[in-house]
């Protein structure tokens, strides 16, 4: 499978003022040590609770923000060392579909001077040239030509993704980041978008990067399925891993946030594994695995057992654990045995 972004250790840090010590320095460790890659013409869902760090993987790809290490290579071609015109041809063939529709839009342009803006930077089309493309993208995803005209404040929320959606379409790009772009719409029209974005995929054999923390519109739209907390990825899977439920998926995080999904089923409701406090902080991250403080698996062995006694976990036969050893080590993803396209970041799970 060609592979058309590949993600290696991104890291991003955002250093804060202040401190005890003079000349310390903290940082929020937003993204640590992140990588995925995505497919051409396929989406890899980025999935998570608010803070784990989507977003910012996502602004990182494109330049949007600074990383602190780490390689992003987009057609082999490493995006944080690009420069002058290299820098240009990469913005021209990637895109982004922000979360909120009326922020993301200028109050004072036109409609068609929001769609036409990338074509000043990106081609030596005349004005008259930008108008009328701009015209037949607002025709594409569902607006009417005339609506070139109006300004951003005339549109409902659909309308107004509508027009972020053909703005992101203006220079023909191979790669689109979709930064949560139904989160902020009705369900109903949640649907219209979603089917508008795929029809889309299909006629200019885009990619997305479809970041959510819907799981239900996930697994209905994306091909694979990326989950992340605090910073890093914890499990890698196919949809059809997803769509199968909790004997589908392997972290205890993914289970966690699929007990979460409201349920009609009474049974259902009451087989909820809701996960005790809030995510750690970024600033101070706990050692070892991230997920430990929370993690039901690793609290039903620690509560059973003596401190640093071994156990054996019956999983499809992995060897003996050390119960603390969720505390010390930093697991890395590894492939599920068994599983292709599955990987985990899970020292109780077997790899």
């Amino acid at each position: 499978t060609d592979t058309i972004l590949q993600i290696t250790g991104l890291k991003v840090y955002f250093p804060l003022r202040g401190g005890l010590l003079p000349g310390a320095r903290r940082y929020v460790k937003a993204v640590d040590g992140v990588d995925l890659a995505v497919q051409r013409g396929k989406t890899l869902g980025l999935v998570g609770e608010s803070g784990s760090g989507k977003t910012t993987v996502g602004r990182a790809i494109l330049r949007l923000l600074p990383a602190r290490q780490g390689k992003v290579l987009f057609d082999g071609q490493d995006v944080l060392a690009m420069k002058g015109q290299a820098l240009k041809d990469f913005r021209r063939k990637t895109a982004m579909i922000f979360q909120d529709p009326a922020g993301s839009l200028n109050p004072r342009m036109t409609v068609g001077g929001i769609v036409a803006e990338p074509l000043r930077a990106h081609s030596d089309m005349t004005a008259r040239q930008r108008r009328a493309h701009a015209e037949a993208l607002l025709e594409r995803v569902g607006l009417a030509r005339q609506y070139a005209s109006r300004y951003p404040h005339e549109f409902s929320g659909g309308q107004r993704q509508r027009i972020g959606i053909a703005r992101a379409l203006a220079c023909r790009p191979e790669l689109i980041v979709c930064d949560e772009p139904v989160s902020a719409l009705d369900v109903s029209i949640q649907a219209q978008i979603l089917n508008l974005l795929s029809d889309l995929q299909q006629e200019f054999h885009l990619t997305y990067l479809f970041i959510a923390h819907n799981l239900a519109v996930v697994e209905h739209f994306a091909d694979d399925v990326a989950v992340m907390y605090l910073g890093r990825v914890m499990e890698v899977m196919p949809r059809s891993a997803l769509a199968a439920g909790a004997s589908g998926v392997l972290h205890p995080y993914t289970q966690s946030l699929l007990s979460a999904v409201p349920r009609l089923d009474a049974a259902d409701r009451s087989a909820r594994t809701p996960l005790p406090g809030e995510m750690p902080s970024p600033v101070h991250p706990p050692s070892g695995c991230l997920f430990h403080t929370r993690c039901p698996l690793t609290r039903q062995l620690a509560s059973s057992l003596p401190a640093g006694q071994t156990v054996p976990i019956l999983s499809e036969g992995s060897p003996v654990r050390i119960v603390g050893r969720c505390a010390r080590e930093c697991p890395a993803l590894s492939p599920a045995p068994g599983r292709p396209g599955h990987a985990h970041a899970c020292l109780l799970r077997p790899s």
